[in-house]
Order: C-alpha cells, then sequence, then structure tokens
C-alpha cells in the first residue's frame, strides 16, 4: 500500500525507537521492542486504551482495524509480533513478509499512536511456555481440525500482549471469525476485562478479502481465489431458502474451480460452530478454506438462515 508517509518508512525505525517515558507527537507512531519501553510509554498514554494485534505485512484490512479503533479510544497500540507458537511443524512461518518500515509508515497514516514490536526472546523470555491457554473443544474444528495446536498459541500471545499492553478495548477481523470467538470467550471465561470488537472483513473491489498471504499469490492464483468470495455470496443469496440451500449454492460455485482444493465448507453456529441443521432458522457463519497454489486462504460470511428476502 502507497501511503504519503512512504517516503518517510526507511528512517522511522531509527527515528522512533522508544526512549522511557517518552511518547511521539510528530503523527508518526513510536516504536517500543522491549517491555520496559512499552510499560514507559503505556503510561504516558491517555484512556481509554485500544489494541490492535497483528503479525505485520499490514494492509487496508488492518488499517480499517486501526480507524475503528481511533473512533473507540483516546489512544490507539498496534502490536507487530510474528507469533512461532501459531506456526506448526512445516509450516510457513519462513515465508510470512517481514515489512515493519512499511507498516509504520501505513501506521502512522491511520494514527496508531504506539507500536510494539517485540522480538520472541520479550515476549517469551523463558523459551516456550511451559503453560499455555487451550482453546477447547472450539479450538479443534475448522481451523483448528486443519492446524492442531494453532489457536493454543493464538490464545496464549493474546493473553500476554493483553496484560502487557494493559487496553480498554480490542480490535479484531471478522475475517478470522474462529479466532475472534476464541477471543471473545477466553475474555470472558478467564475475566480479562477487555471489550472485543469486531470489524467487518475487507475486500477488493473484486470480492477477495484482504489478508497478508495475498501477497503469495501469482495473477493466475489471484483470478482463481475469487472462487472463495463468490461462493460466500452465493450461499448468502440462498439463505433465505435454508441451510441446504446455503451449502448447496456455494458447493456449486466451488466446484466449478477445480484450481481451488478446497480444505472444507462449513454452515455452523456462530457461537458453537457446530454445524447447523437442515430445518435450522437464524444467524449462522458459511466459512471456506481452499488452497490455491501454495497458499491456503480462509474467508467466512454471516448470514441469517431462513429469513424472508
Amino acid at each position: 500500500m502507497t501511503t504519503p508517509a512512504a517516503a518517510r518508512a526507511t528512517d522511522h525505525t531509527a527515528q522512533h525507537t522508544a526512549q522511557p517515558g517518552a511518547v511521539s507527537r510528530d503523527g508518526a507512531p513510536l516504536l517500543v521492542r522491549t517491555r520496559a519501553e512499552l510499560a514507559a510509554a503505556r503510561a504516558e498514554l491517555p484512556g481509554p486504551v485500544a489494541v490492535v494485534m497483528t503479525m505485520g505485512a499490514l494492509h487496508a484490512g488492518h488499517a480499517a482495524l486501526v480507524e475503528v479503533a481511533r473512533e473507540r479510544a483516546a489512544s490507539v497500540v498496534v502490536t507487530i509480533f510474528l507469533n512461532p507458537l501459531q506456526f506448526g511443524a512445516g509450516a510457513d512461518l519462513a515465508r510470512y513478509p517481514r515489512t515493519l518500515d512499511a507498516d509504520l509508515a501505513l501506521l502512522g497514516d491511520v494514527g496508531a499512536d504506539v507500536v510494539f514490536a517485540p522480538s520472541p526472546d520479550v515476549v517469551y523470555p523463558d523459551g516456550d511456555p511451559a503453560v499455555r491457554v487451550s482453546s477447547g473443544e472450539l479450538g479443534t474444528v475448522l481451523e483448528g481440525a486443519a492446524r492442531p495446536g494453532h489457536f493454543d498459541g493464538v490464545l496464549t500471545v493474546v493473553a500476554k500482549l493483553m496484560h502487557l499492553v494493559r487496553p480498554d478495548v480490542a480490535l479484531f477481523g471478522q475475517k478470522d471469525a474462529q479466532q475472534l470467538l476464541l477471543v471473545r470467550r477466553m475474555v470472558r471465561d478467564l475475566d480479562l476485562g477487555v471489550e472485543v470488537v469486531s470489524v467487518p472483513t475487507v475486500r477488493d473491489p473484486d470480492g477477495l478479502a484482504l489478508s497478508s498471504r495475498n501477497a503469495h499469490l501469482s495473477p493466475l492464483d489471484r483470478e482463481v481465489a475469487l472462487v472463495l468470495s463468490r461462493a460466500l455470496a452465493a450461499g448468502e443469496r440462498a439463505a433465505p431458502e435454508g441451510a441446504s440451500a446455503v451449502r448447496r449454492a456455494a458447493r456449486d460455485v466451488l466446484v466449478r474451480e477445480p484450481l481451488a482444493r478446497v480444505d472444507y465448507l462449513a454452515l455452523v453456529d456462530p457461537d458453537t460452530l457446530a454445524d447447523v441443521p437442515e430445518h435450522f432458522r437464524g444467524p449462522a457463519l458459511l466459512a471456506v478454506a481452499a488452497r490455491v497454489g501454495p497458499t491456503r486462504l480462509i474467508d467466512n460470511a454471516p448470514l441469517v438462515v431462513g429469513a424472508s428476502r
């Protein structure tokens, strides 16, 4: 993403690394890397404080999270941390793009106050943590079935970052619907005292959901990837006719694109992730995951099954 601050991107790291007790006031976010620097910066932030947690390689979807955060809070902290706990053996941790300078430029444009970009030894000073947050049964279906242990790693780092940042509000994207549900349950079940706010999925004009993984798509792969959003749109249109019609309409779109290797297509209860029965009526989540070329993509659409047009 090209921004007016792009020309400043290469020297953000040098010019805006934190000094204890300092918070940037020149329009660029303050970059902090240690727990002490974060604590000093956090002490100066007026409340309420919002946090947006990311793994970097930011795009307009992340910008939308920060913009909503600005509306909900006086101060915004963005975390950039590529969390090793949520990548399984042989997963694409090494392939994940690292673009800190560009990320800082984007965050300066949308008004982040502080960026916490720690190294793994800052977040996990004793190495891999012996005690982790369990995602329970909700973390074993859909994405959890495809990526065992993934959500335990997500929840562990989210809990740690919430303790370190001490936010009043945390913003998460609807695109990662299962993650959003699990974070909400963790915050409620463990009494973390943070308001969790969902932000709608941001899409390109052609319907493709924005994702850092899109950078790995070739031009052909990107055309193929559009089948995910088209399948969801077909399912949404069929929602008034019932659950079976939703599944059938979405599946009919997916099967017409053989280059998309579908992992799952599921119509589930948004609170339990259980498959909705044939005669179900009410709010549901239509979720899809597929591999396009070497890249695995996910998308979803909240809908109301059986509602009149």
